[in-house]
């Protein structure tokens, strides 16, 4: 295989798909056309040897043997190097212009054309025009590879390597066109025209000039000239029934023999089509000697020159034998075969009309009588081909560009269009359609495409909305402890919510990037500027293809220059995953599922569950004693887990960690919850996401408060809390509460601002069991009320006063306070009063919402030294 790099000044001169179409048609109608001769001149020269040889040998021996070998070797050849070439190839390019991942390249092709050369030199009654489509449609897609292209372009360049194909193998560019169109795109855009056109025009011309007509009916274009009258009409409608109904069967056949080979014949592939190799030149070997040339039968049936006996046996014998070799999964296709036997129907219904007119006495005064048996021969073979592909266009076309005579287009129309009509009433859909639904793949009729819930997938359905940034000032020291704290490999730069480039692992150790000055150096100057970006409404196949183009393994997501989400391989991998394995209900970037390492259990006799993350062992035991007052006051079981964060690139389930640490913290921890005589279980989780692995024990325990520890702020530009506390706080369904340790852990003076909602109420509510690890504890309770207030309204104060005088024995004092603004006059009461801990219940109008697009927390945690607690209530209580 060629590298790309060979390609890559071709590339970078051609960017735009529509300046490259010209040049590729041209290139996959050249190889093309050579392929289809090479194929054509490989089966003459192996089948005339084969028919010498029966002439100068016993036949008996000959063609049986000669058959079974080349079954067998083309098996052999198509087993081990390449499954992908077995049958026509006809479905496999369907489904791969449907997005279903398929293989298809040189590799395909060159097999392909060896076995076919095989198959049809030993005889079987197979055609070459299908692989001819199939070899074409890989060509194509190899130059895809090696001249990178966006997915569609690409779609399309297969489509015209396609249409090349059939274009060559029938001397027919029109109906190399129309089959694809017909067939497989259902496509009439320009480029889809445009490269189709010219591919199927240098595909049948190089044929032509070097390879002669594609089928022998010489005799036929050359002399004969078709007639047609009135009296015609009736015999054609009759053809077309008879092609409907006999292609019906035909097409019922195919899938009664695949089912014979998959359920009674179970063995190899080179034995199936040697055995089918076999018992079609045993049959051949009793047949005249006009039944040993596949391609010389279809000329003698056209030009009638032989019996109705001979022509109905040569009907039978085809039909058989066809579907013998088709559903062995031998190379070969249906196109060929299908105009036989549609040659041999069409004679013997002009002999029945000829027989009948003698009869009869037709014409009854038209001056003209019934046309010859040659006319019928050729509107047979349009109309059964039109009944087992279901492409009455393409059999029209098709017919009358190898004969090139206008007189057949009505004859043709006539068949062609009751036999489709016939046949898609009684079976339905395209004939490859219902070859890939047999292997499980199923495609739209409609659109010809896959049914694939994420076809129509955006860069905004699967991006990551939540982005971890870093700032172009940022010294580079700072931008080396980011590194080392998340598991990213690149962040996006952004200055005043701009994206302004990207910075990955790779140019912070690239020492070239780093200027040579004395002042310090900041993220601004090693970043790559003008990121590659893509935009929230790009398709999915637009995605992958820059990702693929320029080596990325992220995406920014921006709209104008503002960044609004990323997306990466892993997040595509990841949904197109869960759908496949019919887990994915939403799309969008989702870890593996956490692992559990090591769980301990205790009794379950509690009420509800209060689950204690752990991560730090210096804040873990005050951690845990605020967990256990609550659950002890509430009846609760205490839930404490520790969280191994592990790579994405490993399973977390098959990630090898030390847990020794961990699980000497956990024996501590539950000494010190043992004076609480509270239900203690415990557990060690493996996670990509630790976030994400929080939210998943808390559905599978049914917990029902989480209580967790907060440093206080977060340097990451969009971040309120911190990665991991910020989706718990948007996304657990149950309450939480943050706690932010002070510098002395102490329990005594207790401020609790407050606004009124269902969160001050929830924080309220936890009091009563957080004031008992104080020594002489007091509460104060206070309102925020603007100076310009007409009304002093002190009512959610007065109601929180008499809540906490009834559930605690500790003095409780209510106040209102003054001031413009809330956040501001609470962080000023925090740092004039030496409170102990202060508890912040916010409702989602007043504090909460200013904590989701601001810094409350982050301002009181930095301006005092007190413990900090934040509450938010279930999610399915807040208004």
């Amino acid at each position: 295989m060629w590298p790309s790099s060979v390609f890559r000044p071709l590339q970078r001169l051609f960017i735009n798909p529509r300046q490259t179409a010209v040049l590729e048609a041209c290139m996959i109608g050249l190889v093309s056309g050579l392929a289809a001769v090479l194929l054509k001149q490989g089966v003459g020269m192996l089948g005339g040897w084969r028919v010498q040889m029966s002439h100068q040998a016993p036949a008996w021996l000959v063609l049986p043997v000669v058959g079974l070998l080349g079954g067998f070797l083309a098996g052999w050849f198509i087993e081990r190097l390449a499954p992908e070439a077995a049958g026509s190839g006809i479905p496999q390019v369907k489904a791969l212009l449907a997005n279903v991942p398929l293989v298809l390249n040189l590799r395909v092709a060159l097999v392909k054309l060896m076995s076919v050369v095989l198959v049809l030199g030993a005889g079987m009654n197979l055609g070459r025009q299908g692989p001819t489509v199939q070899i074409g449609a890989a060509l194509a897609a190899q130059l895809s590879q090696w001249i990178p292209t966006s997915p569609s372009h690409r779609r399309q360049l297969i489509a015209a390597g396609a249409a090349a194909g059939l274009a060559a193998g029938f001397n027919a560019p029109i109906a190399g066109v129309l089959f694809v169109i017909e067939e497989f795109l259902h496509d009439f855009s320009g480029i889809t025209l445009g490269s189709a056109i010219l591919a199927s025009f240098i595909g049948a011309v190089v044929s032509r000039l070097l390879g002669g007509r594609s089928l022998s009916l010489d005799l036929v274009v050359t002399s004969y000239q078709a007639n047609f009258s009135l009296q015609d009409v009736p015999f054609f409608l009759i053809l077309g029934l008879l092609a409907g109904l006999l292609g019906t069967l035909f097409s019922k056949g195919i899938f009664v023999s695949l089912a014979f080979y998959q359920r009674v014949l179970k063995v190899g592939l080179p034995w199936k089509i040697g055995i089918a190799g076999l018992v079609t030149g045993t049959v051949i070997m009793v047949l005249p000697v006009a039944f040993r040339d596949n391609t010389g039968l279809l000329e003698i049936l056209s030009t009638g020159s032989v019996t109705w006996q001979i022509t109905l046996l040569a009907f039978v014998v085809k039909f058989l034998l066809t579907l013998l070799a088709y559903g062995s999964g031998a190379p070969g296709g249906i196109f060929a075969p299908s105009l036989i036997l549609g040659s041999a129907l069409g004679y013997l219904v002009g002999m029945s009309a000829h027989g009948l007119e003698a009869t009869v006495g037709i014409p009854l005064g038209v001056p003209e009588g019934i046309s010859s048996n040659t006319t019928y021969a050729l509107a047979g073979m349009g109309a059964f081909f039109s009944a087992v592909t279901r492409g009455p266009i393409t059999a029209i076309v098709i017919v009358f560009e190898i004969t090139a005579n206008f007189n057949l287009v009505l004859p043709l129309m006539i068949g062609s269009v009751v036999a489709y009509m016939l046949a898609h009433r009684l079976v339905g859909g395209s004939l490859y359609s219902h070859l890939l639904a047999w292997n499980g793949i199923h495609i739209d009729e409609a659109t010809g495409a896959q049914q694939q819930p994420w076809q129509h997938l955006t860069a905004a359905s699967l991006m990551q909305r939540r982005v971890e940034t870093l700032s172009s000032t940022m010294p580079l020291s700072e931008v080396t402890q980011a590194f080392s704290r998340s598991h990213h490999r690149g962040f996006p730069v952004v200055e005043q919510g701009k994206l302004v480039g990207i910075v990955t692992q790779s140019d912070l150790s690239d020492s070239s990037r780093r200027p040579a000055t004395a002042e310090p150096v900041t993220l601004a100057d090693i970043m790559t500027q003008h990121p590659v970006t893509v935009g929230p409404q790009a398709p999915l196949n637009h995605v992958l293809y820059l990702l693929n183009r320029f080596k990325l393994s992220r995406l920014p997501v921006t709209e104008g220059h503002k960044l609004v989400g990323i997306i990466t391989r892993a997040d595509i991998i990841r949904a197109e995953s869960d759908q496949l394995s019919g887990n994915g209900q939403q799309f969008g970037p989702q870890p593996e599922p956490s692992y559990p390492i090591l769980q301990t259990r205790s009794p379950a006799t509690g009420r509800g569950r209060v689950l204690l993350p752990i991560s730090n062992p210096a804040s873990a035991p005050i951690l845990l004693k605020m967990a256990a007052a609550i659950a002890s006051n509430r009846d609760y079981e205490l839930e404490v887990v520790q969280i191994i964060a592990v790579p994405r690139a490993n399973s977390p389930a098959e990630t090898s960690v030390r847990t020794t640490q961990s699980r000497r913290l956990l024996r501590q921890l539950v000494h010190l919850g043992e004076a609480w005589r509270i239900p203690i279980h415990t557990q060690i989780r493996a996670a990509h996401d630790v976030a994400q692995a929080i939210l998943e024990i808390t559905a599978e325990r049914h917990i029902d408060l989480v209580v967790m520890g907060w440093k206080g702020g977060t340097r990451t530009p969009g971040r309120v809390f911190g990665s991991i506390v910020d989706t718990l706080i948007r996304q657990s369904p149950c309450p939480v509460m943050l706690v932010k340790l002070g510098d002395t852990v102490q329990m005594d003076r207790w401020l609790v601002p407050i606004a009124g909602g269902p969160n001050a109420q929830q924080a309220l509510q936890f009091l009563p069991a957080l004031v008992q690890l104080g020594h002489q504890p007091e509460i104060r309770i206070c309102q925020v009320i603007s100076p310009n207030s007409p009304t002093l309204i002190t009512q959610p104060l007065q109601e929180a006063l008499a809540q906490l005088r009834q559930t605690t024995d500790c003095p409780v004092v209510a106040r209102p306070i003054w001031g413009e603004s809330v956040p501001e006059t609470v962080c000023q009461l925090a740092m004039r009063k030496p409170y102990d801990v202060i508890v912040l219940g916010a409702s989602r109008e007043g504090l909460l919402t200013q904590v989701m697009q601001g810094n409350i927390p982050e301002a009181i945690a930095r301006d005092s030294a007190s413990t900090v607690i934040l509450v938010r209530g279930a999610l399915d209580t807040e208004s």
